[in-house]
């Protein structure tokens, strides 16, 4: 598949507005959108709360949800509401699950992730693997082969209708491209399209960042809804950055690069130097490959990221050290962010921000000192609602976002409606 293959790099050139591509207008959730979106958070629920909460006339909640029905994403409830013997009760709406689910895929440096998900995002089953080489050919291949052993183990009879992928870097949504993952070696690379080769389902490639961020948004932390940053601290170091509901991509796909945002001081200066040339960048400092080589360093016996994290789980002290010291530096990061954009809250997704108490609240400290905007931590600095299960969510929310933003549009698994 020579079309895979990774174009050579070329050296800094000047750029002109002309070179610039014209940004995509930012997706809108429609008026069923709207209403799915409410079902999702209230069901069951009533259509006369649903016109209340949504904005709509009545009319047009009876309409969408009618057309959400027919395509088996709502149904009623066995639930009655409204005073006995007082005219007629109300049936309230409730996402259905029991027709259609999403898989989600994601891409890291040494594993994928397949995943199920319902409509109302529960993970039902997880598949992790190993990287058996890191040619697009192979992971995208290997992940198409994983994805039928899955469904018939625990789809129960439910139609998978799509399929998202998650992954770091630069993502372009709308071509469906993964334009760069320096640790995998890939650039423009067409995932959307070799996997609807593979799989024949429909295909939405998203980065993991703003996979999460749209999660947050629809199923965990409702203040994500108005403003939010979301920090992703793995392998790969990347943000995403949400207003008004919408979040940002960027002319060229690019927004949330903050790998090479400098720690100054805060890192050492006899760190392994970051792939760009330099030492102190924000990734070659936290990243998980960072993490594994100073517990080397240190003489602490651990051959992968998840065996330190255990250890320090554990209580072993030299591993709670090490993460109180990533806590620090990202708070740093995470002070600047917040400075930059002045969310309403800040998302980190970080396994011991998640797990470890005392690494939330060094982090937390560091915000506090740093931040010249932010005056709550307590409240302004979350963990991720999926800690545990951040990256089989990833991939199944790249689809879902889509489905729950325009679920009238054109899903070819669902049925039509006009």
């Amino acid at each position: 598949m020579k079309s895979l293959s990774a174009p050579a790099r070329r050296g800094p050139t000047s750029l002109r507005r002309s070179d610039i591509p014209a940004v995509a207008p930012a997706r809108r959730v429609s008026g069923a959108g709207s209403v799915l979106s409410a079902i999702l958070d209230h069901g069951p629920v009533a259509r006369s709360t649903v016109a209340r909460l949504t904005g709509l006339s009545p009319a047009s909640v009876t309409g969408h949800t009618g057309r959400l029905a027919a395509r088996g994403l709502i149904r009623e409830s066995a639930q009655v509401t409204g005073p006995k013997g007082l005219g007629r009760p109300h049936i309230p709406l409730e996402i259905d699950t029991s027709r259609y689910l999403v898989a989600g895929a994601h891409i890291a440096v040494a594993h994928s992730t397949v995943s199920l998900m319902d409509l109302r995002g529960r993970i039902l089953a997880v598949d992790r693997r190993p990287h058996r080489g890191t040619e697009p050919q192979r992971i995208l291949g290997d992940l198409a082969a994983r994805l039928p052993r899955l469904l018939a183990a625990h789809a129960d009879g439910r139609t998978v209708f799509g399929l998202g992928v998650a992954t770091g870097h630069r993502v372009d949504p709308e071509a469906g491209l993964v334009i760069e993952h320096p640790q995998l070696g890939w650039r423009n690379v067409p995932v959307r399209d070799v996997l609807a080769a593979a799989t024949g389902l429909q295909v939405q490639v998203d980065s993991h960042a703003r996979a999460l961020a749209r999660a947050e948004q629809m199923l965990g932390e409702a203040t994500t809804r108005a403003s939010a940053v979301l920090l992703f601290v793995g392998a790969v170091v990347d943000a995403a950055f949400a207003t008004a509901g919408a979040i940002h991509l960027g002319p060229r796909s690019g927004a949330g690069s903050v790998a090479h945002l400098p720690l100054g001081s805060a890192g050492s200066g006899g760190a392994e130097p970051c792939p760009c040339g330099r030492t102190g960048c924000l990734q070659s400092e936290v990243s998980e490959h960072a993490m594994v080589r100073r517990a080397a360093e240190q003489g602490l016996p651990a051959g992968s990221f998840t065996e330190l994290l255990d250890q320090a789980l554990a209580g072993e002290a030299r591993a709670v050290a090490l993460f109180r010291r990533r806590a620090r530096l990202v708070g740093r990061a995470a002070a600047l962010l917040l400075d930059m954009f002045d969310p309403e809250v800040l998302v980190v997704v970080e396994p011991g921000a998640g797990r470890l108490p005392q690494c939330l609240a060094d982090l937390r400290a560091e915000v506090a000192e740093r931040s010249w905007v932010c005056d709550d931590p307590e409240r302004a600095v979350v963990p991720s609602s999926f800690t545990g299960s951040v990256l089989a969510t990833a991939g199944g929310a790249v689809a879902l976002g889509v489905l729950y933003a325009d679920p009238l549009g054109s899903w070819p698994a669902l049925p039509a409606v006009s």
